[in-house]
């Protein structure tokens, strides 16, 4: 009886030792804090993957044109085209070869936006690194847009220029389908039935109009992207992820 007695006992405290040693590892390793180092890093690479996939995104065909959201219709100038597309021949064929061109110079053109978002994703401090994390919902976003919308605006018009006159619809660029399109519409508005409707030649700065567009999706992408990263464990795709964004969840 005392043999099995202390067998018991042994096997308790062998037990005991072993849930101890597992409850101190995990402990351990719960316990070591996040180094500034590592959440400057872990930013770092959220941003970078942010801006991967929101490029990514935007870049392929259709990724401005069958986004509902993100889509780049007629300027607000251009409205009374639409108000009056029955004046003009061939009118919403004219249209939505328009709008596909403009979507398409948008598509083509966002992908200039990713060396310069890492050239401000490079340059970023410790200090700003914390200043994004605990700073709320789109402070990775606002960040970055301070930091590059400058820049983007510079590199995106030249190529938005040159999209513009790309064949990128039907062989055809979209400086003819949109020049097509007002030109039809200008035509009608100078005779004397556009007259007395009182229509107004519509003149619009596409490459000014498509950049600012373009940009605008950009941001919204990436806020999309950093919100995944901020809410979403699933979205935290690397261990370092998990680490920093980690400290989101305990507050």
């Amino acid at each position: 009886m005392k043999k099995i007695l202390l067998s018991l006992v042994i096997a308790l405290g062998l037990t005991s030792c072993a849930e101890l040693l597992q409850m101190a590892g995990t402990m351990g390793t719960a316990s070591v804090p996040v180094t500034e180092a590592e959440t400057a890093s872990g930013l770092k690479e959220s941003l970078n993957v942010g801006i991967v996939n929101a490029v990514g995104f935007l870049g392929i065909e259709n990724g401005f044109y069958n986004d509902a959201l993100l889509k780049i219709l007629l300027p607000e100038e251009a409205q009374p085209i639409i108000k009056n597309l029955k004046l003009i021949p061939g009118g919403k064929e004219l249209v939505d070869k328009a709008v596909l061109s403009l979507n398409r110079t948008a598509e083509d053109a966002v992908k200039e936006a990713t060396p310069i978002f890492k050239k401000a994703i490079t340059s970023m401090t410790i200090g700003d690194a914390f200043g994004i994390l605990f700073g709320g919902q789109n402070a990775a976003t606002n960040y970055l847009r301070e930091k590059t919308y400058t820049d983007l605006q510079a590199a995106f018009a030249p190529k938005v220029r040159v999209s513009l006159g790309k064949p990128l619809v039907g062989d055809v660029s979209t400086t003819k389908s949109w020049n097509a399109l007002t030109s039809a519409y200008n035509q009608v508005a100078a005779t004397p039935v556009g007259m007395v409707a009182n229509l107004k030649p519509v003149n619009v700065n596409l490459e000014e109009y498509v950049t600012g567009k373009a940009l605008d999706a950009l941001f919204i992408k990436v806020a999309a992207e950093e919100k995944a990263i901020r809410e979403n464990p699933v979205a935290r795709i690397t261990s370092l992820l998990k680490r920093v964004f980690g400290q989101l969840d305990k507050k």
